[in-house]
């Protein structure tokens, strides 16, 4: 089992890479089952996500080919499976994504019922909602899904909450289908942009993404197309609270501003000093920072997936923040870990109060989801003494080699195999 071993202390400083958005790869790849020629994609990062829906196509019978790093050719043939294996469903809740393109393409998809990171109920029932609203029949049992139709139909869909999942995968159930398809209430994320972009690449007719509304024209077939996806914004935005936390100067290339909006605004709340221009960002943070109330929301909202990583800032700033969970009822499970290490929280409800106390202190500690594995890192980039994470393959599942990056930085940190 391996760790990640850190001995903190040591200021960040140089310039980092931020690599392609994992948010926007996952969808885009389940999306190429919905093309009749081949996609063609950039940037595809090494990620354990990517390598398991890229496994899961495979297995479906979609041809999946490495071009060279990062570069993958795909094509799905006329026939494929239509049931996807549980042994990588259960892996990832991503994968959850290929129901729409199965069913809209070939009239039947089964999957069975999704794992992926402890951090709470997230349920597919919207997604199911808005497959029968566009004509499908849907069946649970024995732990899979089933969804069947000879022909899917436009209609008018509403979200009781704009999940991002549930837009993606009813959109791209939606652009095979015969009519119009109005989506409301959709999340606005850029990876929801980014694939309605890719979709448009092959012949989709979508408009309105990024929008509470997306109409989808439907379209008799798709074709192939070469694309390159968005910067990943959480990656950057983790290497951002890095500098900060650290109290470093750190460059991030390969960046887009626009989508790191709230996390830009509550550095800065906090004292951080930023400059960018032409797809780069510097963050400067030469002192301690000050402490800020962070709420998460959906987009343009502070993100879910940084409530973990600003945390770990706030509880070695100068005075008490508030810090609120909105999205997933669960995400606070980093807290006693990041307790161990000397940190002074306290959980009320849907909030945690932190004090921030001038130093954290190394301890062996377990990441429990992808974001909480962040945080740990962050932690104990400041830690007094040598801190050991474990549970490093949640974190494997979102940053691409993160450990190197960090030394690059100037991080004293190693994965070391036990």
């Amino acid at each position: 089992m391996d760790r990640i071993v850190i001995r903190g202390g040591r200021q960040l400083n140089g310039t980092v890479r931020i690599e392609s958005a994992k948010n926007a790869v996952l969808p885009i790849l389940a999306a190429c089952i919905l093309s009749r020629g081949e996609c063609l994609l950039h940037g595809i990062p090494p990620l354990h996500d990517v390598f398991t829906i890229s496994q899961l196509l495979m297995r479906l019978g979609v041809a999946v080919r490495t071009e060279r790093p990062g570069l993958l050719r795909i094509h799905t043939p006329d026939v494929i499976q239509t049931e996807a294996p549980y042994d990588l469903v259960r892996k990832m809740r991503a994968s959850v994504l290929v129901m729409g393109p199965l069913l809209t393409r070939f009239g039947v998809a089964k999957v069975p019922l999704p794992g992926g990171c402890a951090i709470g109920n997230r349920p597919v029932d919207l997604h199911l909602k808005g497959f029968q609203s566009l004509g499908a029949d849907i069946e649970i049992k024995h732990g899979f899904i089933q969804a069947s139709a000879e022909r899917l139909y436009g209609a008018r869909i509403y979200l009781d909450y704009p999940s991002h999942t549930a837009t993606e995968n009813i959109m791209m159930a939606a652009v095979l289908a015969e009519g119009t398809t109005y989506i409301e209430n959709a999340a606005e994320e850029p990876e929801i942009v980014d694939v309605a972009n890719f979709l448009n690449s092959m012949g989709a007719r979508i408009t309105g993404a990024g929008t509470k509304v997306i109409r989808i024209e439907g379209v008799r077939e798709l074709g192939g197309t070469e694309y390159a996806c968005i910067p990943d914004r959480i990656e950057a935005g983790t290497y951002l609270v890095a500098a900060a936390i650290s109290r470093g100067d750190v460059t991030l290339t390969n960046v887009i501003t626009e989508h790191l909006k709230p996390v830009i605004a509550k550095l800065q709340e906090a004292g951080a000093e930023f400059e960018g221009r032409n797809g780069t960002i510097r963050v400067i943070a030469r002192e301690r920072l000050r402490s800020v109330d962070v709420k998460t929301l959906p987009y343009p909202g502070f993100p879910t997936d940084m409530q973990a990583q600003m945390m770990s800032l706030m509880c070695v700033t100068e005075g008490i923040s508030i810090v609120t969970e909105t999205v997933f009822e669960n995400r606070f499970l980093h807290v006693e870990e990041l307790k161990r290490m000397g940190a002074d929280i306290r959980i009320e409800g849907p909030s945690a109060i932190v004090r921030g106390v001038e130093r954290l202190y190394g301890a062996p500690v377990k990441a429990t989801d992808l974001r909480a594995g962040a945080s740990l890192v962050l932690a104990g980039l400041v830690a007094e003494g040598q801190t050991d994470i474990f549970g490093v393959g949640h974190v494997d599942r979102g940053y691409v080699n993160i450990v190197g990056k960090l030394q690059a930085l100037g991080a004293d940190i190693s994965r070391v195999n036990t």
